[in-house]
């Protein structure tokens, strides 16, 4: 069993880049959503001199960047943008916890996307990262994946109101597909927990106990990148009240409320199926406990029942040459049924006093 959690990534210095993800062999590839309520452009596979060309800053710009095994790109990305070195650190180190950095022109936001192994008790972790300037998003993923297909879509077809606003709503959605992925994990995780609960009820497999102890790990795990999330949506709206931040309009906040209180509501998902599982562990302790005692009630019982039969057996196998019912000519069968009438009235006693 593989136990989740976050690795310790190595000390660099921020302006040593290096990529600690384990998609080392993804190639970077470069997708672009040019758009505004009228016009909509998309760039596959640009490239970085083509960013002055095509980027349009009075329009609504999304440069997706797939793989980020290849540092160079990175570091051409922040020259051309003027990204700070210790962003474009945090976008390469996956190992950093879900953040919020912010600045007069530039917002920062990294998060965990969370979705569940196929045929497995293990979860793929995927860091995102997404970053906004001089109405520019852009989103660093390890891996291809198709997460936003569908905002894509709706970039193209002009559907909803995502052609209507600018790049801090597209954040918003971005965002809230992430967290969507936290639900599908979750009840995937609800789904195999009801799963344990119904075997704990009908087998004493250790193995149970284990994956018990697997799930709650995994909902540790799931609650570890969910809190810092609360806490960076919460911390957004002290960006409000502050007024001299431009990146995210005043309209657009009300969205990023919704998105903290979805995780106020996921933390309160985890901690009910957490108690859930406390409950399943529970159960299964208790009834190995009271099979162990049925089991003990039962050998108690029969070995009461020998005891007084052995002692007559132990009396009249003493080797003694003067023992009067040695004498008797029917004095075996009379043992014996004394034998059988004591357990008889031994087991008719234990039944009436309902111990078994």
């Amino acid at each position: 069993m593989r136990k989740i959690k976050y690795k310790k990534g190595r000390k660099t210095h921020p302006n040593q880049l290096e990529y600690t993800g384990r998609h080392k062999k993804m190639e970077s590839e470069m997708q672009l959503f040019v758009y505004d309520s009228v016009d909509f452009v998309e760039y596959e596979d640009i490239e970085i001199i083509d960013f002055k060309s095509c980027i349009n800053e009075q329009k609504t710009n999304w440069l997706n960047l797939h793989g980020l095994n290849e540092v160079e790109i990175i570091e051409a990305i922040g020259a051309f943008f003027k990204i700070d070195n210790f962003l474009l650190s945090d976008i390469l180190n996956t190992t950093r916890r879900t953040k919020l950095e912010e600045s007069p022109d530039t917002l920062f936001f990294n998060i965990k996307s969370m979705l569940p192994t196929e045929n497995s008790d293990n979860i793929n972790v995927e860091q995102i990262s997404f970053l906004i300037k001089n109405n520019v998003l852009i989103s660093f993923q390890e891996k291809r994946s198709d997460f936003f297909s569908h905002i894509r879509e709706r970039i193209r077809n002009q559907s909803g109101s995502v052609r209507n606003k600018k790049a801090d709503f597209l954040l918003y959605l971005l965002l809230d597909t992430v967290m969507e992925n936290f639900y599908v994990t979750i009840e995937n995780e609800e789904d195999k927990v009801e799963e344990l609960i119904n075997l704990s009820k009908n087998s004493a497999d250790p193995k149970i106990l284990i994956r018990i102890e697997k799930h709650r790990d995994n909902f540790n795990f799931l609650k570890r990148a969910i809190i810092p999330l609360r806490d960076s949506l919460y911390a957004i709206k002290s960006l409000k009240e502050d007024g001299d931040f431009s990146v995210i309009e005043l309209e657009t906040f009300g969205y990023f409320s919704r998105l903290h209180q979805k995780s106020l509501e996921l933390l309160e998902q985890i901690d009910s199926d957490m108690g859930m599982l406390e409950s399943a562990s529970n159960f299964f302790f208790s009834s190995q406990s009271h099979k162990m005692n049925e089991i003990m009630k039962t050998l108690t019982i029969v070995s009461a029942i020998f005891i007084p039969l052995t002692f007559i057996a132990g009396v009249y196998g003493m080797n003694f040459q003067h023992m009067p019912e040695l004498q008797y000519k029917n004095g075996y069968y009379t043992v014996i049924g004394l034998m059988v009438l004591i357990g008889i009235i031994m087991v008719f006693y234990f039944r009436k006093r309902k111990w078994f």
